[in-house]
């Protein structure tokens, strides 16, 4: 039988459709058995080059390499059913060009199954975007705080304020013209998401934005209280998994350090049992 019982995964026409309907939901993945544990409730899983920091221990986005997403990008699909997978294009792999940009994201894809790209800017990204889209790539663009550019940005700074509202403004509905499917607004004023939402016609996607937006993002490791080098403004901690490792583990090296463990439940005797 050629009919099977597993859900289609959504691809980035249905999530363009979803403008100004039921919030969508998007947290980041980079390992298979966070993947499996987000599936079951994200539209999007973000592979994202936050990885870097998150796991890598980078002190920024910068270093993220393509075989590094790659790697990551692999792992979490072996997790996914459900979600619709999306992969971030490092820095420098398509900045240069829009053949450049077609090459990597191309291979991105090709490598890890990822149904679309997720690239940083706006207007000055737009032929770009349009570029890839016209080939077959679906773009998720991203605007406002930029981290690859956070160096040109001053530092991880709220975007959007008094007269920059209007370049944030011309950038969404540049990359939204390009073709993109749906938009990242990250760390913008709330009056500024609103009114962005409302003036194009493809999903924003909130981090630090606005919950008018039509979906929102975290990093995984920030809302589940894993990664604690910062704890930025826009993220809610829904568990402190951290604290509760820790606790964990020195309660594991107590006990080795007094003989506790291993106890009898855990070692092997000379019959035949288990």
């Amino acid at each position: 039988m050629s009919a099977t019982n597993e859900t289609r995964r959504p691809v980035p026409s249905d999530i363009r459709a979803r403008k100004g309907g039921t919030p969508l939901v998007v947290l980041t993945a980079y390992s298979t058995p966070i993947a499996r544990l987000v599936d079951a409730h994200c539209d999007i899983v973000l592979v994202g080059d936050s990885v870097g920091m998150v796991v890598h221990g980078l002190e920024s986005t910068l270093g993220v390499t393509m075989e590094m997403m790659i790697l990551h990008g692999k792992a979490v699909a072996r997790g996914l059913r459900r979600a619709m997978m999306v992969i971030d294009m490092p820095f420098g792999s398509y900045e240069e060009s829009r053949e450049q940009a077609f090459r990597n994201a191309a291979r991105l894809m090709a490598e890890t199954g990822a149904s679309a790209v997720k690239l940083e800017g706006g207007a000055h990204m737009a032929d770009t975007i349009e570029f890839l889209v016209q080939r077959g790539i679906p773009v998720m663009a991203h605007v406002g705080l930029t981290p690859q550019s956070v160096n040109t940005l001053g530092g991880y700074r709220v975007q959007g304020r008094g007269k920059d509202a209007a370049r944030i403004m011309a950038d969404a509905r540049a990359v939204a013209e390009a073709g993109a499917f749906s938009v990242v607004l990250e760390k913008v004023t709330e009056s500024l998401a609103n009114e962005i939402t409302r003036a194009i016609d493809i999903p924003t996607i909130g981090i630090g934005a606005s919950a008018e937006c039509d979906g929102q993002v975290l990093v995984v490791d920030d809302m589940l209280g894993l990664f604690a080098d910062f704890h930025p403004k826009f993220v809610k901690r829904y568990a402190e998994l951290g604290k509760a490792a820790e606790e964990a583990i020195s309660a594991y090296a107590r006990d080795v350090r007094s003989r506790a463990f291993p106890g009898p439940d855990h070692v092997f005797g000379e019959g035949r049992g288990k």
